[in-house]
């Protein structure tokens, strides 16, 4: 069953001028394996993180750092869930994250969908 549904785009050229103008915020949006990526990568990555947010209905739980966005077996795009947000998402019986991520035209763009089977932990 569905549990939540999340999409986000970011314009790659704003995105880009706010972390020349505040080089703090990619410590502070990303965890260290992210960074040192282009800047269409890191806004491909912040909208994943703004459309996980999206899906699981806002801001109360989430680190920033608590949700990396990583490769899978596949090359595919996923997350590493940790510390309270993944504690979260049990809680809540979410199974399953799915994650697509894009940019194209000066458009970084992600949607995400929680699965949930239904168990509460």
């Amino acid at each position: 069953m569905i549990a939540g549904i999340g999409i986000d785009v970011v314009d790659i050229a704003r995105f880009e001028r706010s972390i020349a103008r505040t080089p703090a915020l990619v410590d502070r949006l990303f965890a260290e394996s992210e960074r040192g990526r282009p800047a269409r990568s890191l806004a491909a990555r912040f909208a994943a993180k703004e459309s996980l947010i999206k899906a699981l209905g806002g801001h109360a739980v989430v680190r920033w750092h608590e949700m990396t966005v990583v490769q899978d077996a596949d090359g595919n795009p996923d997350f590493e869930l940790s510390g309270g947000l993944a504690d979260h998402m049990r809680a809540l019986g979410i199974d399953r994250v799915h994650l697509s991520m894009s940019h194209d035209a000066g458009i970084a763009s992600a949607f995400v969908i929680l699965e949930s089977s239904g168990a509460m932990a």
